[in-house]
């Protein structure tokens, strides 16, 4: 009898501590859940960049994705005064709040929304738009971060003559990049030519500058082509100088 009431209590003892794991398992694989549901604000890992009077989108989402309609949606520039870039809230835009430098410039793509995707559209991109801008819901106490990074125009001028050479000097210049472009000379066909090496200047804002001249010799009608390219980016720009007359290169 004895022997009995001892198996009863081991099969008891035992059976609780089966359940003790079990219920020790089951907290684990909850909390984990709800770490791996927990909502996260993601940006890009690179700078994007954009060319004056470009338009631009500064990407940004919730992770996993979940709808963000009803919730207050900021894109701020810590460097601006007021330093609003656009305030999404109670399911609306308000545009009051704005910086002025923005209004009329800034969107967010509202049909996103309730996919997580609050990434902002800024149009007409100016070279002030540089910047760092934070991507945040407050209510949620989460934000990312996106660097812009604006290029100028590129210039393209008719430097002088040579006269030993009989020639004249096309110098194209363009300036604001990011990252490292590269330059090309190209006939009026789009034929590659032969020039000088291309200088590259690195700036204390981290922009690149590039430049290189070409020698066009007397001869006959000529347009050439300078085009300044990131393939990285998928972005050019591209500009042509007639030189008339009896020059060729």
């Amino acid at each position: 009898m004895l022997s009995v009431i001892f198996n009863y209590i081991y099969a008891f003892k035992l059976a609780a501590e089966i359940n003790k794991h079990i219920f020790l398992s089951f907290c684990l694989s909850f909390f984990c859940l709800l770490s791996t549901a927990e909502s996260q604000v993601v940006g890009p890992h690179q700078p994007v960049v954009a060319l004056v009077d470009d338009d631009v989108i500064l990407p940004c989402h919730v992770e996993p994705a979940e709808d963000v309609t009803a919730e207050i949606l900021e894109w701020t520039r810590s460097d601006l005064n007021p330093r609003f870039v656009h305030v999404w809230r109670s399911g609306q835009d308000l545009v009051n709040t704005r910086n002025p430098s923005y209004r009329g410039r800034s969107s967010l793509f509202i049909n996103e929304l309730k996919r997580g995707n609050i990434s902002l559209k800024l149009s007409r991109v100016k070279l002030s738009d540089g910047g760092t801008y934070e991507c945040s819901i407050p209510l949620m106490e989460k934000k990312s971060f996106v660097k812009l990074v604006v290029g100028k125009s590129l210039l393209i001028s008719l430097s002088g003559t040579d006269e030993n050479r009989g020639g004249v000097v096309l110098q194209c210049e363009s300036a604001g990049w990011y990252p490292e472009p590269e330059l090309l000379w190209l006939d009026g066909e789009g034929n590659l030519l032969s020039a000088g090496p291309t200088e590259t200047l690195r700036g204390p804002d981290d922009l690149y500058t590039v430049s290189s001249r070409v020698t066009v010799e007397k001869r006959h009608s000529n347009n050439i082509n300078c085009r300044v390219q990131q393939k990285q980016i998928s972005k050019s720009r591209e500009t042509h100088k007639h030189v008339p007359g009896k020059y060729r290169l």
